[in-house]
């Protein structure tokens, strides 16, 4: 059981502590409620670039990892679809240095032009390394508008094209973070060796003179159902030709999250996966293949991909695949098969929060879903998971008229 406090600071600022005597480091983990979905369709990539941004200074401390690792710390940050999340850690003695420098980042950004410049550069080069450069870099840019039509996941966070990147003018910069980042709109984690009275004075003392802001109100489209088949074909120079499957699935806060999750992991758990175990051991007709859920606040995906072995005909394939997503749909899973899912699963979350840095970010996550206690409940959920329930969602959720198939086709085997 992981023991925690909470409260929330007269600002709206969410803060959860959980104290660990058996560690001399304290880590920090800044959640704040923004991710791709906030940004606008024609100004795709914004919310990565904010994570860029924060780490050029602030208009009173002009180096934000100098400091921090003057006092023997790291730090890192992610933007997903959903969320932007920055952590840190520190020895326990200087944790108030983390708390200093996170707190005058949120009260005000250093958005200069020459910082906006430097910052839109970096990401353009990012996008055009690992989403236009690199083999199969480009998947996400294709299936997502493919599986989507009208909601913001239809691009990934890295945005929807360089240009967009490039055309973000400083008061649309500014706009964005006077309207997303604020402490009215974030989640403080604090985990490690800190007791929680000195957790609550510190961050009052830091975070509390930071005013609450308007935050932009988050009017999403609803995805409509797909009701029809999709699919698209695409020659690329790749090594090999790949299928990639997406469908709908439910959102995270669903009680279907967990069934999903166990069947992905029953399709593709690894090398003893259904997926793994036919289709490359026994049939060699893929190199690899597996399959995940995306875990999105609003409906997202579960996403299935393989590459081909050589001279394997991309429908033969998946018809193979379908044969045992159908298979998955009319025959339940044997008892061994259940258990290990859910041995692996309660594995991986006892390794995970045996780390301090997984706890304080499981529990601002778990916060904005709107029950940290989720850090000790989790795995109860999945257990409660049922060979029928794995059966019904996947009639229910891998159902050919939700699904976008991409056929990634090697240019040099065809």
């Amino acid at each position: 059981m992981i023991h925690f406090t909470r409260f929330v600071l007269d600002n709206g600022l969410r803060v959860l502590i959980h104290q660990d005597k058996s560690t001399p480091i304290v880590a920090m983990n800044i959640l704040y409620d923004v991710g791709s979905r906030d940004e606008d369709p024609e100004l795709t990539g914004l919310a990565h670039l904010f994570e860029h941004l924060m780490f050029g200074g602030s208009v009173n401390i002009p180096e934000f990892d100098q400091p921090l690792q003057h006092a023997g710390g790291e730090s890192n940050a992610f933007t997903n679809n959903d969320i932007t999340d920055y952590y840190l850690s520190l020895p326990a003695e200087n944790i108030e240095t983390g708390l200093w420098l996170e707190s005058d980042r949120m009260l005000e950004l250093d958005l200069s032009q020459k910082n906006l410049n430097v910052q839109k550069n970096v990401v353009a080069e990012e996008f055009s390394q690992r989403y236009l450069n690199q083999p199969y870099g480009d998947v996400m840019l294709i299936l997502r508008p493919l599986a989507y039509k009208v909601h913001p996941y239809r691009w990934p966070t890295i945005g929807k094209e360089i240009s967009h990147i490039s055309k973000i003018h400083l008061d649309q910069a500014k706009d964005f973070f006077f309207s997303h980042y604020a402490p009215n709109n974030a989640i403080i984690a604090l985990t490690g060796n800190i007791t929680p009275d000195t957790a609550i004075k510190m961050v009052t003392k830091w975070f509390g003179p930071v005013e609450k802001r308007k935050i932009k109100k988050r009017i999403l489209p609803l995805e409509p159902q797909q009701c029809d088949e999709r699919s698209m074909a695409i020659e690329k120079d790749v090594p090999a030709s790949a299928l990639y499957k997406a469908w709908h699935a439910c959102p995270r806060k669903s009680e279907d999250f967990y069934t999903l999750d166990l069947l992905t992991d029953i399709l593709a758990g690894g090398e003893s996966g259904r997926l793994y175990t036919k289709l490359v051991k026994e049939k060699g007709l893929f190199s690899d293949i597996t399959a995940y859920l995306t875990s999105d606040i609003d409906p997202g995906l579960i996403i299935l991909h393989g590459k081909l072995m050589k001279d394997i005909d991309i429908f033969h394939a998946e018809k193979a695949v379908n044969e045992i997503i159908d298979e998955l749909k009319t025959k339940a899973s044997n008892i061994e098969e259940m258990e290990k899912v859910k041995n692996k699963f309660e594995s991986s979350v006892v390794l995970s929060n045996t780390s301090i840095l997984n706890k304080a970010m499981n529990l601002s996550f778990y916060e904005l879903l709107g029950d940290p206690q989720l850090i000790n409940s989790e795995v109860d959920l999945y257990r409660s998971v049922s060979k029928k329930m794995v059966m019904e969602a996947a009639e229910t959720y891998l159902a050919n008229t939700s699904c976008s198939t991409l056929y990634y086709i090697s240019a040099r085997n065809s």
